[in-house]
């Protein structure tokens, strides 16, 4: 019987990478000087390799990063429901960027803001996890999921009132949290690629131990994996991947949510497979929702943050309910 699933679920995820590539080449290609850029036209050629190209490489980026840390906090947590927002982490490094960009702190160049998304996202992560084992010993999944979302109503609370201290900059604040791919050029992408290979490659390393963990901690102790530590080194791989995200593109909900989801259903339980097959369906993800938010409109742009939100808070209303 398994032998008979394999197939259709290697073709399956052989299927979400090409229809991603399709539409990453869609996305990059649609939109306002799209006629021009047939034509020949300088200008929009301009357009499309300066902005449009990167735009959408980075949306494409993020979207993969998300989902992938989404099917990392789906895993080892056992809930369907968890993700980088419910735990803190987003929260984390939203603030984090948020000082960055208000107080004008600069000690790595270009990497600051990613970097502190990164910190501040990590140290969400595992203040939460201590705080957690300080009133559950065995640090159970469902304390750790109640403490996050606790300690990132906190986070989110320390933001806002940021936001209000520094008024002129709260425009700017505001589109950033909603999330945008506005304006982002290839240097927006070199900052990104760093911090997804080496969160994508820790993550993929631990796969086998990801299947381990979906049958509980007793099982995984008695096959000689360590529970805790093996979660531990996961929360870091997938904060990387999030504080880079959140910190470049603003706080984009419902993909690391969602894309996971989609990748199970295609793929099945194995993470070799759900891991890469949630990278490219949050990336495509991504893209649809940016091609969306910078047309619907045109000439102005809608939040991607919104445009996600639309589509994921039903999904998350229906995972629950069907879960129910």
């Amino acid at each position: 019987m398994n032998s008979s699933e394999r197939p259709p679920r290697i073709n399956g995820l052989a299927a979400v990478v090409f229809c991603s590539l399709v539409i990453l080449v869609c996305g990059a290609s649609l939109g306002s000087s799209t006629a021009g850029l047939f034509s020949g036209d300088a200008k929009a050629l301009s357009v499309f390799v300066f902005l449009r190209a990167p735009r959408v490489l980075l949306a494409f980026m993020v979207g993969g990063a998300l989902a992938v840390s989404g099917a990392v906090f789906q895993a080892t947590l056992k809930n369907q429901l968890a993700s980088p927002y419910i735990l803190g982490v987003s929260s984390g490094a939203s603030l984090g960027a948020a000082l960055v960009m208000t107080l004008g702190i600069h000690f790595a160049g270009g990497l600051t803001l990613p970097f502190v998304g990164f910190v501040f996202g990590l140290g969400t992560v595992f203040l939460v996890v201590a705080l957690s084992s300080r009133l559950d010993k065995s640090l159970s999944n469902n304390t750790i999921i109640l403490f996050g979302m606790v300690f990132s109503l906190f986070v989110n609370a320390i933001l806002t009132t940021l936001l209000s201290l520094f008024r002129e900059e709260l425009r700017n604040l505001f589109i950033w949290q909603l999330g945008s791919f506005s304006l982002k050029g290839w240097s927006s992408v070199r900052l990104m690629l760093p911090f997804l290979v080496i969160g994508f490659a820790g993550i993929y390393r631990y796969t086998k131990e990801m299947d381990i963990l979906s049958f509980g901690e007793d099982e995984a102790r008695s096959m000689g994996v360590e529970a805790l530590s093996v979660r531990k080194r996961l929360f870091f791989f997938a904060s990387l991947l999030t504080g880079a995200a959140v910190a470049l593109s603003g706080a984009i909900g419902f993909v690391d949510l969602i894309a996971p989801h989609m990748a199970r259903k295609i793929t099945g339980s194995n993470h070799r497979r759900v891991i890469p097959c949630s990278f490219f369906a949050g990336g495509a993800l991504m893209v649809v929702s940016d091609l969306v938010a910078r047309t619907i409109i045109s000439p102005s742009e809608l939040p991607v943050g919104a445009i996600t939100a639309l589509i994921g808070a039903p999904f998350f209303a229906w995972v629950y309910f069907r879960k129910k």
